[in-house]
């Protein structure tokens, strides 16, 4: 009989414990991987929405932390302490368009939806929209509401239909193209009417910034704060410290995941200490027959790596699925609507599930090495005699 084969009947002799045994290690992999999955697209989600949002600088309320400047990625609800005549007066700085927001949620059907208000020509030529169906606004002053695809699509929403937002009937004008970002789960106002509905009456979230000349950015920001007395980042430092929060995320995220491996790792020692004890007699007659220490250790190293990649692999696919179907169920906040938006379109990433599956192996065949070395230290004559 061949090592290997020796390997995989002693394995599955005792088959409850080789499914227990493998079980824990597949869901100590499954956790790291589905954290791991979610924290790498969440990572995607913000640079592409930080992209989507057309600006370079962002206007937004004195003291605002970097919560708050998720918010403007996120499209969740934000104070609205910048008034009209702050915002005209940054529009007034020569080289900047200035494109001002008010970010609110409402819901429909029950359901939690954002709402913005918005200029509609200056946001469209901003953000590049186009319409799938329906109209866009045609004036400043519409009463009328245009959505995104995917908000469409989840309140089964048309041309024609009608929505409730703060007790108010407004008409769907039209449905915006898909365009991969937040602004598909978005319901659009013109701002003055969504000012009204909000009781935010001359007063707006945030401001986006666009400047004509890059190279004169750190000069803009300065002039603005000279208009105003608000506080500016521009897209990479409000990326930086969105990034930041959601480091600080997904390090707690691994460290959970870290417990549930370290706890299957146990149970791999504990599994294979016991069949160590259990088969001493059968380490013996090997040994009488001219097994060396080094096959006995073998054969256990290997019987602790088949868990581990058995193991990793069965969690990986556990991971990966669970990363991808718990996502759109995600309680919707300023954080969890980017985990939202990142398990729509989430991708394999072939790094994380090759680094996961040897981290299984590694892990489980470290864990064996203790029990290995004690099988391979018992003498013939003690194990033979073992009852």
């Amino acid at each position: 009989m061949t090592l290997s084969k020796l390997v995989v009947r002693n394995i599955t002799r005792r088959r409850g414990r080789f499914v227990f045994t493998l079980l824990g290690i597949t869901i100590g992999i499954a956790s790291f991987v589905t954290f791991q999955s979610m924290g790498g697209n969440l990572k995607k989600e913000i640079y592409r929405e930080t992209a989507s949002l057309g600006a370079n600088l962002v206007v937004i309320p004195k003291g605002s932390c970097g919560f708050e400047q998720l918010s403007v990625l996120t499209g969740d609800q934000m104070p609205t302490n910048i008034t009209m005549e702050e915002v005209n007066k940054v529009a007034a700085i020569k080289g900047l368009t200035v494109v001002p927001f008010l970010a609110q949620k409402s819901s429909i059907s029950n359901s939690p939806v954002s709402v913005n208000g918005i200029l509609p020509e200056e946001t469209r030529k901003l953000k590049a929209w186009t319409v799938a169906h329906g109209a866009y606004f045609s004036t400043g002053n519409d009463r009328g509401a245009v959505v995104g695809m995917a908000a469409a699509k989840q309140f089964k929403l048309n041309p024609g239909s009608v929505v409730t937002i703060r007790g108010e009937q407004i008409q769907v004008q039209g449905v915006l193209n898909e365009t991969g970002g937040r602004d598909d789960f978005t319901v659009f106002l013109t701002l003055p009417l969504a000012q009204r509905l909000f009781k935010a009456v001359d007063r707006v979230s945030y401001a986006a910034v666009k400047v004509d000349n890059l190279a004169l950015t750190d000069s803009y920001i300065e002039k603005i704060n000279e208009a105003v007395g608000l506080g500016v980042v521009s897209d990479k430092q409000m990326l930086k410290s969105v990034l930041s929060i959601v480091g600080s995320v997904n390090i707690t995220l691994q460290l959970i995941a870290a417990v549930s491996v370290l706890a299957a790792a146990f149970g791999i020692i504990n599994t294979m200490m016991t069949a160590t004890y259990e088969r001493k007699r059968e380490i013996g007659i090997l040994q009488a027959l001219g097994a060396k220490q080094s096959t006995i250790f073998t054969a256990f190293i290997m019987e602790s790596g088949f868990y581990g990649l058995i193991g990793g692999v069965s969690g990986v696919m556990a991971g990966l699925i669970t990363s991808i179907v718990a996502a759109p169920y995600i309680s919707s906040n300023a954080f969890t609507t980017l985990v939202k938006g990142s398990g729509t379109n989430a991708a394999i990433d072939y790094k994380l599930v090759i680094g996961s599956v040897l981290f299984s192996v590694v892990v489980a065949v470290a864990a064996g090495l203790y029990p290995a070395w004690r099988a391979a230290r018992l003498s013939p004559v003690e194990a033979i005699s073992y009852e």
